[in-house]
């Protein structure tokens, strides 16, 4: 008990404690409990999950049992992402009680990019089962709907040399900006009954913390772990518990300098006159602009923190950005202007006006 603790202060803690980051970071706002909604963090970002489910025996022990589940990912270039899913307490397989999960993820199609789906894989190692688990996700957000569908390749738990086959699907509603309700299904196609093997279920209250990329969600199932075995085998039993999502943009720490203006071919060269620059991941995408004078840029921020887009020279400063809104100016003379966020002061970019 003093274990759990101290992990759960831990926990709570580095909630309270960690830095803002992007939207592509892990939240149970865009996913149900045991599907993943092919997630990947930007490069530079560290996502840190930590899943706590709780069961009770029946009469008349009624005993608490616990069983966390951290996952600790690093998102790539590509669209990608590596981690590694730590289960202290599984029942996967008989006498082996814990489970890691070594994993690899990529998306390389998404809605975000004018795709009509949501396309991404994941591979991993089982050290439990001492095999290869696979996953192909797909996934639609249609208004305050996405959609999530799943196919898993699975090594046997019993040790047969025959893979198991799962399917499911599951969605998020959005309710509000910050509120959603969840839930899945996800079946084996030939579930053993000697094993209590049923249909894996789960269904959520997903909360976002405003102001902040963290979230936390209330759930009940009848799954045991966050891996991709785990989250596809239903027991008998239902298990309640919570999920916090906490991402860490290493950009805080490490800081960016401004870009420099020189060569041209190190900028986003645009032409026309309205130019638009989303705010995602802490950062100015791009950094660095040049354009023609009497161009328009329109800054969007897309994080879930607000921004500012303000010239070191105080030239122009646009004032609090929320989240999800924007902020244009135009410019009438060329010259450099370099600029930062007043409220995350490594966020830095220039504009060439030509």
């Amino acid at each position: 008990m003093h274990g759990l603790r101290f992990t759960t202060t831990l926990c709570a803690g580095m909630l309270l404690c960690a830095p803002a980051a992007s939207l592509l970071g892990q939240s149970v706002l865009d996913r149900p409990p045991n599907l993943s909604g092919a997630w990947v963090a930007d490069p530079g970002t560290v996502q840190f999950n930590f899943l706590h489910r709780f069961m009770r025996s029946p009469a008349p022990l009624r005993k608490i049992s616990n069983f966390p589940t951290f996952m600790l990912a690093a998102g790539l270039p590509a669209r990608s992402l590596v981690g590694v899913t730590y289960a202290t307490n599984s029942t996967l397989v008989p006498l082996y009680p814990n489970e890691w999960e070594f994993f690899g993820r990529v998306r390389p199609v998404g809605q975000d990019r004018g795709a009509p789906l949501d396309v991404g894989a994941q591979v991993g190692y089982n050290l439990a089962v001492r095999g290869w688990d696979g996953e192909l996700s797909i996934a639609r957000r249609q208004g305050p709907v996405r959609m999530i569908g799943v196919l898993r390749v699975l090594k046997d738990p019993a040790g047969s040399s025959m893979a198991d086959f799962a399917v499911g699907g599951g969605a998020v509603l959005r309710l509000t900006r910050h509120l959603a309700l969840a839930g899945d299904i996800v079946t084996l196609t030939d579930r053993d009954p000697a094993r209590g093997e049923r249909v894996a279920w789960s269904a959520g209250l997903q909360i976002g913390i405003p102001s902040t990329p963290h979230s936390f969600s209330l759930q009940a199932t009848n799954t045991n772990t966050a891996t991709l075995e785990g989250a596809s085998r239903g027991a008998s039993q239902v298990r309640y518990g919570f999920e916090f999502t906490i991402p860490f943009t290493l950009a805080r720490y490490f800081g960016r300098g401004h870009p420099p203006a020189q060569p041209a071919t190190a900028a986003a060269i645009v032409s026309g006159t309205a130019v638009q620059a989303p705010m995602r991941g802490l950062a100015y995408q791009p950094a660095l602009l040049r354009i023609a004078v009497g161009t328009t840029i329109t800054w969007n921020n897309q994080d879930p923190v607000n921004h500012t887009v303000t010239a070191d020279d105080v030239g122009f400063d646009s004032g609090v950005i929320i989240s999800d809104a924007s902020w244009s100016y135009r410019f009438d003379r060329t010259g450099s202007f370099a600029f930062h966020c007043t409220l995350h002061p490594f966020m830095k970019g220039t504009v060439v006006v030509e």
